[in-house]
């Protein structure tokens, strides 16, 4: 029996063991039951009940296939996972693309389409994105397009998977790809997140997509009416740049953009994504150099777009939601966020364009990824080999 330890005060009660992972193979599945809830009292003063649905090889993003229980998981080796999350089953998809593993790299987000939602999982389409590698020992993210297919309840296949997007350049190293995707709430249109690669100065060229959002059609091609369209070339994918590494991008009930990324040795900012606009990255930070060098403040420069919230120290964010469930209703419209150092979620307010954190929940592991479930309740994928998957619905 283990003990099941979420935050600074201790249940007594001990979980059976996990749901497993599944084996490998077209159909693989390890068939069981959910874990029983337990009651987690938190220093805030919150109590989550926290479900255990089996461990994951380095998770990095999740997402629900629209209008099922089915919760599909990246793990960033290369192999994608889906749990059934009304009854536990786990199963192995087939067709994943082969990734240049290694620092920050391999596999990436996934998102699906929310037109497409249905009860059944026969077929729809499969957004993903990736490190690939290139020539002279160089790499960078992409984002494919393919179909899943689920001939049955427990076997999961991907067709046709191209790829259609592209860093540009390719470069050395392997940090900072953050690939987040996310589409508009009207579904034309697909943006994407692209890092910096740790190579800072791109983020402030314009003629190339490192440190920037990009906007495209759902095919991957580049979108009219982008802010530097009349440039041409991959000038005119951009949204807007200046970013650094860029984990989280998603929509508010608004309708508006917003990013989450790391800053250097401080200054991990939540940001209100405007058309053209210029996030200062490297010129300006909330924090410094890793080595101590310093870099100038965000307010000294009015040229540049500052951040709504600013973290010193860090957060490290994996990813964040906007909460629009029923279950935790003191958090509908907050960004939810999973961070990783310190290990918490982190409760954001948002106010017109303005934003605060308003609490903090301590976890005991990093939190990698956040999704919300159809019941509103929120899933947590902790960070690393052997990552838990975590259901938490109020005490």
């Amino acid at each position: 029996m283990r003990q099941f330890v979420l935050a600074a005060t201790l249940s007594p009660m001990a979980l059976l063991a996990s749901c497993g992972n599944a084996a490998s193979g077209d159909s693989a599945q390890t068939q069981s039951t959910p874990m029983p809830s337990e009651t987690i009292s938190v220093s805030s003063g919150q109590d989550l009940n926290a479900q255990d649905y089996g461990t994951f090889d380095e998770p990095w993003a999740a997402e629900f296939a629209p209008g099922t229980d089915t919760l599909f998981i990246t793990e960033r080796g290369g192999t994608i996972k889906f749990v059934d999350t009304a009854n536990g089953t786990q199963g192995t998809v087939t067709g994943a693309p082969e990734v240049d593993y290694g620092g920050q790299g391999g596999l990436g987000d996934i998102a699906f389409l929310p037109s497409e939602s249905s009860s059944s999982l026969d077929r729809r389409t499969i957004y993903l994105s990736w490190a690939e590698a290139g020539e002279g020992d160089t790499r960078g993210a992409v984002v494919g397009r393919g179909t899943l297919e689920c001939a049955q309840t427990n076997a999961c296949a991907i067709e046709g998977l191209e790829v259609i997007w592209r860093q540009a350049p390719k470069v050395t190293g392997r940090g900072h790809y953050s690939h987040r995707l996310a589409f508009s709430p009207d579904e034309r249109y697909l943006f994407v997140a692209s890092g910096d690669r740790q190579k800072m100065q791109p983020a402030q060229d314009t003629s190339n997509n490192l440190g920037s959002i990009v906007r495209l059609n759902l095919d991957g091609s580049t979108a009219a009416g982008n802010p530097l369209a009349g440039e041409g070339g991959i000038s005119a994918q951009l949204w807007s740049w200046g970013h650094r590494n860029i984990l989280g991008l998603q929509f508010d009930g608004q309708g508006r953009l917003w990013d989450l990324e790391h800053g250097p040795a401080g200054g991990d900012e939540l940001n209100l994504v405007q058309s053209g606009g210029n996030y200062g990255w490297p010129e300006v930070s909330g924090g410094d150099h890793y080595d101590g060098k310093p870099i100038p403040r965000n307010s000294t420069r009015d040229d540049f777009i500052k951040p709504a919230v600013n973290w010193t120290p860090v957060i490290a964010p994996g990813d964040f939601i906007f909460y629009s469930g029923d279950q935790f209703a003191g958090w509908k419209g907050a960004a939810v966020i999973a961070a990783m150092k310190p290990s918490a979620l982190v409760v954001v307010t948002i106010d017109g364009e303005s934003a605060r954190e308003t609490q903090r929940i301590p976890f005991e592991k990093r939190l990698r990824e956040i999704v919300q479930g159809p019941d509103g309740a929120i899933w947590v994928l902790e960070d690393k080999e052997g990552g838990r998957l975590l259901k938490l619905t109020p005490g």
